[in-house]
């Protein structure tokens, strides 16, 4: 049993429930006739009431309930779904939230004037709902409203160690009507080996009452995954008749199986299990360590003579490789997880700024580190932000140019070679080349008349300070925000790319690594040095002809099958003073939907890449993302393709106009 604080698990459950709950709430503004919607929000609010209320947070029971309780009557159709509604319980998350992770700073005031709104929406049907609730006994024959349930139930053995109180779920079912309740002593084990904390004893409960079947089920919401649960409705007994077993049989027990379902989807349940963050970072330092181990132990069995040496070399790469890929499958996830964020954002900007906005994404199953997940947040946020404010017209001036009204927000993530993309666009005015040149140069951030191209003009942007609103708001002004973006980026060894076109709109792309710890790498040399080639970007390597290689200057292309690939020598480069190697190399790459040659003098192989930071004096060397230990010890830089052939494109174009 764990010794942990078992309010720190209902925080983080409760955590991933209310990010589930904002979600449907979002969906439910757009589509407030879905009962299947309706449903899953009732019963996130109830699991949340209930586990609240277990675990000794009353105030967010309690005002969970007045939310649940509007829900409920949303539910059985007295109360239409609104968008207004759904504005409503979003607030009400919010304090929900703060009740949970702040309790002493939560404001109490707030949450009254929450529910004030929540009563004023719903408040006449409730009372008009509970006046006929109960008038209806009083005018019309109770039985006959009531159906007869048999609900047998047995909780897991640790369901008492876990915080389950069978007795409070019996309680909860003698509210619900009329209960005839049975132990089953069946498989309690005799005195003397008797454990306390173990749950062994089972029930069957006779039930009559008006309300549905759902309301049994929710019951168990809690502990519904775990438990053996069985609810089946029977006939009446009637006095004239013999009990016949038939009705029993006939009531079919498959509709149980779809509530149970949806509890599993609210709660999130299945065979998982949490594990700090930091003991996954631990991890992974351990399997990095092991891999620069087993590299030196594969370097010294290349040199020994011994079979048997060798064969167990070979088996515990194979094995740290597998490690390795076990390890990295644990950190990657799907980049849903920080798009579903940003609907809330999008949706409340909307209201504030009073625009039409839609938000779209694609590619949410791509995966990224959970480390670069993690530190994309803020400058997402950012970048929205800016489209919604700066990209984004009024939907009078959109339909003043023959827009529609409503705007339109795009994210996007794909990979390419070793990099995971990720793009921000919008439908809106694309950015003023003048307006930003004119601040530009009255920064001091570009001389007067200097010739720069729109993607690199577009770069001041991220300059500290750097802003073209005309006035500092709470949404912009400050020159901050794109500042943030450019050092989160440079920090995470990623780029970004602008592209925008005046009244069309304006896509900004994100170019990141797919992770920060260990990559697979093909390890060449050139002139004493070696160097590590990311092996995702690598398509294929071939010799450099003999004609190529005496060629010091002019074009350099090579004829691979029919297509000019041009190519950089990696020695001028990087000014290697030993001999070429009589047959020099070309490593073909892929580099920004391009394909680029890189000259070394030899390819020594591939090897799995643990990637170590640049010290605060080589960060700015953009020509290397990182470098890595080999296993004699010595250091191995590791090669940046975009950034390097960026610099190759510049050389080369100087040279030219020299």
């Amino acid at each position: 049993m764990s010794g942990g604080d078992p309010t720190d698990t209902f925080r983080q459950e409760a955590q991933e429930l209310l990010e589930q709950l904002e979600q449907i709430l979002l969906d439910l503004a757009r589509t407030p006739d879905n009962p299947e919607l309706v449903d899953s929000t009732f019963r996130a609010l109830h699991t949340i009431k209930g586990s609240g209320s277990m675990f000794g947070f009353e105030e967010v029971a309690g005002f969970t309930h007045h939310v649940e309780s509007a829900f409920d009557l949303v539910r059985k159709g007295k109360v239409a779904m609104t968008a207004a509604l759904a504005d409503i319980a979003l607030a009400g998350k919010d304090h929900i939230r703060n009740l949970i992770e702040r309790p002493e700073s939560a404001d109490a005031a707030a949450g009254q004037a929450i529910l004030a709104r929540l009563e004023a929406t719903v408040g006449g049907h409730g009372a008009a709902t509970e006046t006929k609730a109960t008038e209806i006994p009083a005018a019309a024959a109770p039985e006959a409203a009531k159906a007869h349930w048999h609900v047998h139930f047995r909780l897991p053995e640790h369901a008492l160690a876990t915080g389950t109180n069978p007795l409070l779920l019996i309680d909860e079912l003698r509210s619900l009507g009329t209960a005839t309740v049975t132990p089953l002593l069946d498989k309690v084990p005799p005195l003397e080996a008797l454990v306390a904390t173990e749950c062994t004893i089972g029930w069957d409960i006779e039930l009559q009452t008006e309300k549905p079947k759902s309301a049994i089920e929710d019951v168990f919401l809690f502990v519904m995954d775990e438990m053996d649960l069985r609810i089946e409705e029977i006939a009446a007994p009637k006095p004239a008749a013999a009990p016949a077993p038939a009705p029993v049989v006939a009531a079919p027990p498959k509709p149980a199986a779809k509530p149970a379902k949806t509890a599993a989807e609210v709660l999130k349940s299945g065979s998982s299990i949490r594990v700090p963050a930091e003991r996954l970072d631990n991890l992974m330092d351990r399997v990095g360590e092991l891999v620069i181990a087993q590299s030196r132990l594969k370097q010294i069995a290349a040199a020994s003579q011994d079979g048997e040496f060798k064969s167990i070399s070979e088996e515990i790469e194979r094995l740290a490789l597998e490690l390795r890929d076990t390890t990295m499958g644990v950190r990657m996830v799907p980049i849903a997880q920080l798009f579903g964020r940003f609907r809330r954002l999008v949706h409340d900007l909307a209201v504030e700024l009073g625009k039409e906005i839609s938000l779209t994404t694609s590619g949410e199953e791509t995966e990224l580190d959970k480390t670069v997940i993690e530190r994309l947040n803020d400058p997402l946020v950012h970048l929205i932000r800016n489209s919604i404010d700066h990209g984004l017209e009024s939907p009078e001036q959109r339909q003043a140019t023959g827009k529609s009204a409503q705007g339109h927000i795009h994210l996007s993530a794909r990979h390419t070679g070793d990099k995971v993309l990720i793009s921000i666009s919008d439908d809106g005015k694309g950015l003023d080349r003048a307006r930003i040149r004119a601040r530009a140069e009255e920064n001091g951030l570009v001389a007067p008349g200097a010739q720069m191209s729109d993607s690199e003009l577009f770069q001041v942007i991220f300059q500290p300070g750097f802003s073209t609103a005309q006035a500092v708001t709470n949404l912009s002004g400050r020159g901050v925000g794109m500042d943030v973006v450019k050092r989160t980026l440079d920090a995470l060894r990623g780029s970004i790319d602008i592209a925008s076109t005046p009244g069309t709109g304006t896509e900004i792309t994100l170019r990141l690594p797919l992770t920060l710890a260990i990559i697979d790498g093909l390890l060449v040399r050139v002139g004493q040095g070696r160097y590590v080639i990311p092996l995702s970007a690598v398509e294929e390597c071939v010799e450099l002809p003999h004609e190529e290689e005496g060629r010091a200057s002019g074009r350099n292309f090579l004829n691979i099958r029919g297509d000019l690939v041009p190519f950089l020598r990696l020695r001028e480069m990087f000014n290697a003073t030993t001999p070429p190697d009589k047959y020099q190399k070309v490593v073909v790459v892929s580099a920004n939907d391009m394909r680029v040659g890189l000259v070394v003098d030899q390819v020594i192989g591939d090897h799995q890449t643990v990637i170590k930071s640049l010290s605060k004096l080589h960060k700015g060397v953009g020509t290397f993302s990182g470098a890595t230990i080999l296993g004699d010890g010595t250091v191995a830089l590791i090669l940046e393709i975009t950034h390097l052939v960026a610099r190759g494109q510049r050389e080369r174009t100087m040279k030219l106009a020299s």
